[in-house]
């Protein structure tokens, strides 16, 4: 019990919380994209080439690479959210969506492209 000595009053003391599973799991890790053939250097939030904007379906939350699909995710569009520019990506294999923010390394030219449906 922890004593609140202007209050006079006495409450319990705190709990610590444990968590079951990370949703996010930080892998530094390079690759070589399966899309444009580049190289990238990994940092540990890559989650998409840099220069032609594709990704693998790997993870079922960030970084776990729990996802067993493995197909390859097509940038469709781009979108602002809260001042935020991301991209919307989709499983060629099992057509799965999902949205990841724009980093500064990737290639504008390409994002401008793909927002004006240009791009592949």
């Amino acid at each position: 019990m922890i004593w609140d000595h202007a209050a006079r009053v006495r409450f319990p003391a705190p709990r610590k919380m444990v968590k079951d599973t990370k949703k996010f799991q930080k892998k530094v890790e390079n690759f070589v994209c399966e899309h444009c053939g580049r190289e990238v250097i990994g940092n540990g939030y890559t989650n998409h080439c840099p220069h032609c904007l594709w990704s693998k379906h790997v993870d079922k939350n960030p970084g776990d690479r729990a996802e067993k699909c493995g197909g390859m995710m097509k940038p469709v569009s781009v979108i602002k959210t809260k001042g935020d520019f991301s991209i919307i990506q989709q499983c060629v294999k099992c057509g799965f969506e999902k949205k990841n923010k724009l980093a500064p390394e990737d290639d504008f030219a390409e994002v401008i492209r793909l927002s004006k449906g240009e791009s592949e």
